[in-house]
């Protein structure tokens, strides 16, 4: 897959199909909308192309936005591999922001073909929204595209959204979180410098730092498989499994902060600096607050032996 920085910079010549989007999580929704972009784009005899954001357009608009469900770098890795042929990560600004409709769409036409355009009855995009369905449906014949029309993914009667995932998450609902993304959810982020108590403990973690803000699930402690190092961030040359526990550590008074760190088992080794991969296999238990530092590590002992037996291969 070719990444672009701006929509300006796609191929003079270039027949497109074209689908707009943050594509946050790349869910079962987002999916069927790609696929459709994949399918559209072949029947037509073009490439397609996904304009995705960053920053994401509330952090302009509105003055925030909400935490990612996967960092810029994975959802590339996870549209490569649905088969897209060129993704643009566009700027997203104000001036961005303002265009109309019918500007970006000629925009994006100058020296170029535009043969389809994916949109599904909730999709808009130009200033103020105004670009909904309707609306470019008749530019689309005043234009010469086609509109392929993709209609939305529900689950249990409500749609598959990053919103209703990250509220999922929230709750710790991991198997309906993977039910809506189509596999285990996962985060990425860089292994810093904690405070080495895990390591007094008998149980040194790796404590995750991330770059933007990231959708965490629930306080607790989890079953997880981590894995870093290689260039494809979705397949990890390094891969282990282990305990992690996401909270605000209430043993020791830490302040409220809250803390994603990792005891990866069977590992030895320094992994500062790394880049790593946490998949969130299941919940073990909730964060809890206990009166002693043995009592605490015994619970810990008992937390390792539980994930193994979940993360255990399963005979066929």
């Amino acid at each position: 897959m070719i990444v672009l920085h701006d929509v300006d910079e796609l191929p003079r010549g270039l027949s497109f199909a074209l689908v707009i989007g943050t594509f946050d999580g790349v869910h079962r929704g987002h999916r069927r909308i790609i696929d459709a972009l994949t399918r559209g784009a072949r029947d037509l005899g073009a490439k397609s192309v996904v304009l995705t954001f960053d920053p994401h357009p509330s952090a302009v608009l509105r003055g925030s936005a909400p935490p990612v469900l996967c960092d810029l770098d994975e959802r590339l890795a996870w549209l490569a591999r649905l088969g897209v042929d060129i993704c643009v990560v566009q700027r997203f600004d104000l001036a961005f922001a303002e265009q109309s409709p019918r500007q970006f769409l000629e925009r994006v036409r100058v020296g170029r073909e535009l043969r389809g355009l994916v949109m599904t009855p909730e999709s808009a995009f130009g200033r103020d929204r105004e670009g909904g369905l309707a609306a470019v449906r008749d530019l689309g014949g005043e234009l010469g595209f086609r509109i392929i029309e993709v209609e939305r993914v529900e689950s249990k009667g409500a749609e598959v959204s990053s919103t209703r995932v990250r509220g999922l998450l929230e709750q710790g609902r991991l198997s309906e979180v993977r039910r809506l993304l189509g596999r285990p959810y996962s985060v990425i982020g860089t292994v810093v410098p904690g405070d080495r108590r895990g390591r007094a403990l008998g149980y040194p973690t790796a404590n995750l730092r991330f770059d933007t803000p990231v959708c965490l699930p629930g306080n607790g402690i989890y079953a997880v498989r981590v894995g870093w190092g290689g260039t494809d961030p979705l397949e990890p040359q390094e891969r282990h499994d282990g305990v992690a526990s996401l909270g605000v550590r209430p043993t020791f008074d830490d302040g409220g902060a809250q803390i994603l760190e990792v005891y990866v088992f069977d590992f030895d080794g320094d992994l500062y600096g790394v880049r790593m991969r946490v998949e969130f296999v299941r919940r073990l238990r909730g964060e809890k607050r206990f009166t002693t530092v043995p009592a605490l590590v015994r619970q810990m002992d008992r937390d390792s032996r539980r994930a193994r037996e979940v993360l255990a291969p399963r005979p066929r």
